[in-house]
């Protein structure tokens, strides 16, 4: 009778330690029911890893079944798996001089490029790089794809994607100067947004926007969206993209300045679903949109969201908000 009644307790205790898993606060807000044809109607935001200082850049890995993700100020790289939770992956991750220096050092944004190579947007350093080792034994040791445009160190790269030919598009925001906007070594008077074509040469895009930071292509890659964190002017703009890679005809795609008042978050990092929906961070968690511009609802975490990623199958969206990481499951698209 004893040991029975150990065992029930025991798994009482078990269920509550699952139990709170689930992100306090946290819910799916629905704007358009339509959202449940990739949001299950109980779909809950469940808590990973926390105890960060400022989480960003998540990036699933398929062939090791693991997801990566930047802490920022501590210049460190983590990974998440489902069977070992969460260990340092590499250090340092963005800054490799050994000048201290305060401000956002890490990494952010974390890609891979076509040939399967980890691709970093280094905030400490200032550049776009590639990781010279495997994925599997990372080292911090890393080679240079661009650090500067027309002589002039680049601010910090923040995010960044790849389209199908092999051109990396990437923003590039103060956040990473240890002073921002008034930092002595900002050497680039704008806040652009370029391409960074196979062969080396970069080519700014725009200048417009006075904070770019999330970048995505649309699924046919004829739309490029980018989200502006400026809480004076909090929007997502959208861009069509020309025959030579280009972009043009930019206008605001959503404007969510009012609501940045009221929640936390700004627009920061995104990705589009296959059926060309844009997951965004913003005020409040990830807003999904669709490709008119129709905003169908919020995976609402009531944290500041830095970004999101999908897994192979996006039957899962990872997010790093603040000091967590979190996931919600969706509905698999394969």
């Amino acid at each position: 009778m004893k040991t029975s009644l150990l065992v029930i307790v025991s798994l009482f205790i078990v269920a509550e330690c699952f139990s709170q898993k689930i992100k306090p606060g946290s819910k799916i807000i629905v704007d358009n029911p339509r959202i449940y044809e990739i949001i299950p109607e109980n779909a809950k935001i469940e808590i990973l890893a926390e105890g960060f200082e400022w989480t960003e850049g998540p990036l699933w890995l398929e062939k090791e079944n693991k997801l990566i993700f930047s802490d920022i100020p501590p210049n460190s790289i983590f990974e998440w798996t489902e069977k070992s939770g969460v260990k340092l992956y590499m250090k340092p991750s963005g800054y490799t001089n050994k000048k201290p220096r305060g401000g956002e050092v890490g990494s952010n944004g974390l890609l891979l490029s076509p040939e399967g190579d980890l691709i970093l947007c280094q905030h400490g350093d200032r550049r776009i790089a590639k990781m010279t080792s495997s994925i599997k034994n990372p080292k911090a040791e890393f080679e240079t794809l661009s650090d500067s445009y027309k002589g002039k160190k680049l601010n910090s790269p923040n995010d960044a994607v790849y389209s199908k030919n092999g051109n990396l598009y990437f923003t590039d925001p103060p956040y990473g100067l240890e002073l921002n906007m008034e930092d002595p070594t900002k050497e680039i008077d704008s806040q652009g947004v370029y391409k960074l074509n196979k062969n080396g040469e970069v080519t700014l895009l725009t200048k417009e926007l006075s904070r770019p930071n999330g970048i995505a292509f649309s699924p046919d890659e004829s739309k490029l969206y980018v989200a502006n964190s400026d809480p004076e002017k909090a929007i997502w703009m959208v861009y069509d993209v020309t025959n030579t890679g280009l972009i043009e005809n930019g206008k605001v795609f959503y404007d969510v300045t009012d609501k940045t008042k009221t929640l936390k978050g700004l627009p920061d990092g995104m990705k589009v679903h296959p059926k060309g929906w844009i997951f965004a961070t913003g005020p409040g968690g990830v807003l999904i949109f669709t490709p008119e511009g129709e905003h169908l609802g919020t995976i609402f975490t009531g944290e500041a969201t830095a970004n999101c990623t999908f897994n192979h199958d996006y039957s899962v969206l990872y997010m790093t908000a603040d000091d967590y990481l979190l996931r919600v499951k969706l509905r698999s698209q394969k």
